[in-house]
């Protein structure tokens, strides 16, 4: 059985940042087509993002558990956003400040387990705004992480 997303709108409501229609969502400033059930624009949303945006957790065999949906778990997983040195790479991003600890812990499980370096967001702990661009951690090898910081530095966007 295929997995629906509503009532979840965690991609539209800026946990994601992204731009719809020359409108920027990210934490704390949702899609403006976001009615928090879902979009008030469906039947005309764009092809990118909206169209092409693939939650892992919808994705057909999706190897997230059930109680994974993204405003459920915590965390809207995006799989495959890059290859690194062969092996593929997922990426998580909080559905609030953080990724509650069980959702990570599972999370890095499965990235050790199945060699899928996990790159994830947290909201800066110290700040008590959500801010635009979320902390970007690296799990996975120590020549990953470097990796990722090195990408970060030279102000190379991940995905």
């Amino acid at each position: 059985m295929q997995r629906q997303c509503q009532p979840c709108t965690a991609c539209c409501d800026g946990w994601v940042r992204i731009e719809v229609k020359g409108c920027e969502a990210y934490p704390g400033h949702p899609c403006p087509h976001s009615t928090g059930k879902g979009c008030d624009d469906y039947e005309n949303r764009p092809v990118n993002p909206c169209r092409q945006f693939e939650c892992t957790w919808v994705k057909q065999g999706s190897y997230l558990p059930d109680d994974f949906r993204p405003d459920q778990s915590g965390a809207l997983v995006i799989d495959s956003i890059l290859q690194w040195q062969g092996l593929t790479v997922d990426l998580a991003v909080p559905v609030g400040r953080e990724i509650p600890d069980k959702t990570l812990y599972w999370l890095m499980q499965f990235a050790e387990q199945n060699m899928r370096p996990l790159i994830y967001q947290q909201q800066d702990p110290q700040s008590k705004i959500l801010e635009k661009n979320p902390l970007t951690l690296a799990y996975g090898p120590p020549a990953f992480q470097q990796w990722v910081l090195e990408q970060q530095a030279q102000g190379k966007r991940l995905w």
